[in-house]
């Protein structure tokens, strides 16, 4: 007598018989190895090194975690259009961050405008390890960029000292670098400042200690902030 024909599996062997059961226990092996496969790949396509991304520091609607620094004679500070006005003061109005912040290992970036006058229009007051620095945008009756203070020189008489025209009324993108070994900044995605600080005497102006930590002030100036985000980098 012939012997019934069993239907082969699929999957053949090593099973020799392809029941309800079976079918469904290799249907389950290979959708979970179709999962791993897209997965591995997934995580291959993001690099390892991408920086973090970008955290803000101004909501666009109210100072939130800033204040007006208080330096006496300051100006008005508002928030108007998604922006952070700094009105005239005599001499220094700006703001300062009142939440905890890194003292190395960042970037910091903004916009910031000359709205009216002739001085600087951003003094980015930041942390450098355990002291302070501040890039002048602006300072000097209009065209310096350097950083205050390398060695107890200025950001008018130091290596870092540049000459540049900042129209009134344009916005400019800022930012700052700040790693263990050097201070980097940019302006409109050029970078103009490349600073080794190993070994260097990084302070602070008198006059500006009160953006400390971190902080942003214009010079008899009105002056207009937006979009002021940080990231951290690994070190």
């Amino acid at each position: 007598m012939r012997q019934p024909r069993h239907h082969s599996c699929p999957f053949d062997n090593p099973v020799p018989r392809c029941g309800t059961w079976t079918l469904l226990g290799w249907l389950a092996v290979g959708g979970l190895w179709c999962v791993a496969v897209r997965s591995s790949a997934a995580a291959e396509s993001v690099p390892s090194d991408a920086p973090p991304a970008w955290t803000s520091l101004f909501d666009g609607r109210t100072l939130g975690g800033w204040k007006s620094a208080n330096f006496g004679g300051e100006g008005d500070v508002s928030v108007a259009d998604k922006r952070i006005l700094l009105d005239f003061g005599d001499s220094l109005t700006g703001i300062v961050y009142t939440r905890p912040f890194p003292k190395q290992d960042y970037e910091i970036r903004l916009e910031a405008m000359r709205v009216d006058g002739i001085d600087f229009f951003c003094g980015l007051t930041f942390p450098v390890a355990e002291s302070h620095c501040s890039l002048i945008v602006g300072g000097w009756a209009g065209a310096v960029v350097g950083l205050s203070s390398i060695d107890g020189r200025d950001a008018s008489e130091n290596e870092t000292t540049q000459y540049r025209k900042f129209d009134e009324g344009k916005w400019y993108r800022l930012r700052v670098r700040v790693t263990a070994e050097r201070i980097q900044c940019w302006i409109d995605d050029q970078q103009v400042i490349d600073q080794d600080i190993r070994g260097r005497r990084i302070s602070t102006r008198a006059e500006v200690e009160p953006s400390r930590p971190l902080g942003i002030a214009a010079w008899q100036t009105k002056a207009a902030l937006r979009g002021i985000e940080f990231r951290r980098l690994a070190p």
